[in-house]
């Protein structure tokens, strides 16, 4: 692909170098070579610039690099564009319509032409797939599923009855969803008493779930994950959970039933959110913090529920606490020797 056009494809302006120079592949300033774009987003990997064998670099306006053997293409965001190019150069591939004789899909099943249904996928009664699915081997729908259009499914993930998969959604190997929430009530005798799941889980459009991540159906109702939201690996969203928009949860992330969050929230790796709580929009809950009240819109919080800041001032305070130890124990010796000699 020619420079000129590669700009014009990722809102790019051409400082330097070029517009017929050919570019053939994306790569890391680390590992780049001749053909190559890259980007540097991040300030602090500016000297790997100097070895960098790229042949063109996406640059933030102000960012200079003091080399004139390398194209420029100057933009907003670095990152966003070198992702735009990514995709260009890597196309998610195109489907290859067929359904593979050992899949197993009930005749009740609405199944469009235009689809790539692979090995011992297993379809139940009254599912509806659409246009432009993949599914790959060793998937099971159960019944009433529905699939929207150029949704990809992955080996080894579960879709539990009556639940819906929108468009252009991404479901990554062995995800479960609609398993049963985790819903008890003691009786008597003290003995834990499941609790009727009777509900579903809805994935709008546009959204991705991650490996091995796990989305409760509701007890009464639905679970609902909103257009655009982007689910890690070892993601567990309990029963009757919504998750709005565009939001972010990134591995290990647990959301106990019923939590409730807003857009474009993000939620770091390793996050624990209570149930019944919302997050407002725009919030951030960073990584291995613990959610015990509602965080409001626009609020970043870490460690136990505190103001970031406020958790980075104490965190840097734990690192001097035997510090601090000794300090006090000095001054009780001193306080006690002047307190004797007073005596």
């Amino acid at each position: 692909m020619k420079l000129a056009k590669l700009a014009e494809s990722t809102s790019a302006t051409i400082e330097r170098g070029s517009p017929d120079l050919d570019i053939t592949s994306t790569a890391g300033l680390d590992i780049a070579g001749e053909g190559d774009i890259t980007f540097l987003a991040n300030p602090k990997y500016i000297h790997q610039i100097k070895e960098t064998k790229a042949s063109a670099i996406y640059l933030n306006a102000g960012i200079e690099i003091g080399r004139d053997d390398i194209a420029v293409l100057r933009v907003k965001d670095s990152y966003l564009s070198y992702t735009r190019a990514m995709r260009l150069f890597f196309p998610d591939p195109e489907i290859e319509p067929f359904i593979h004789p050992t899949a197993v899909i009930h005749p009740s099943a609405d199944v469009a032409r235009y689809v790539e249904i692979h090995a011992n996928v297993v379809v139940g009664a009254n599912c509806t797939i659409a246009a432009g699915v993949r599914i790959m081997p060793n998937t099971t729908l159960y019944n009433d599923v529905s699939v929207g259009e150029n949704s990809v499914i992955d080996s080894g993930v579960s879709i539990r009855a009556h639940c819906e998969v929108g468009r252009n959604c991404v479901i990554q190997n062995n995800a479960t969803i609609g398993s049963d929430g985790f819903g008890y009530a003691r009786d008597e005798n003290g003995r834990w008493l499941k609790i009727p799941q009777t509900g579903r889980v809805v994935l709008e459009d546009d959204v991705e779930i991650g490996a091995n991540s796990a989305i409760d159906c509701a007890s009464v109702g639905e679970t609902r994950i909103r257009r655009g939201t982007k689910i890690d690996n070892l993601v567990q969203i309990g029963h009757s959970c919504s998750v709005d928009e565009d939001a972010l949860i990134c591995a290990q992330t647990g959301l106990a039933g019923s939590s409730h969050i807003g857009k474009r929230v993000i939620l770091a790796g390793q996050v624990g959110i209570a149930g019944h709580l919302k997050v407002g929009d725009d919030a951030v809950v960073t990584a291995q913090a613990a959610a015990a009240q509602d965080v409001p819109e626009g609020k970043m919080i870490g460690g136990p529920g505190l103001d970031n800041l406020v958790w980075i001032r104490v965190v840097s305070v734990f690192k001097r606490l035997s510090d601090v130890v000794k300090t006090v124990r000095s001054l009780e010796r001193r306080v006690s020797e002047i307190e004797k000699r007073q005596d």
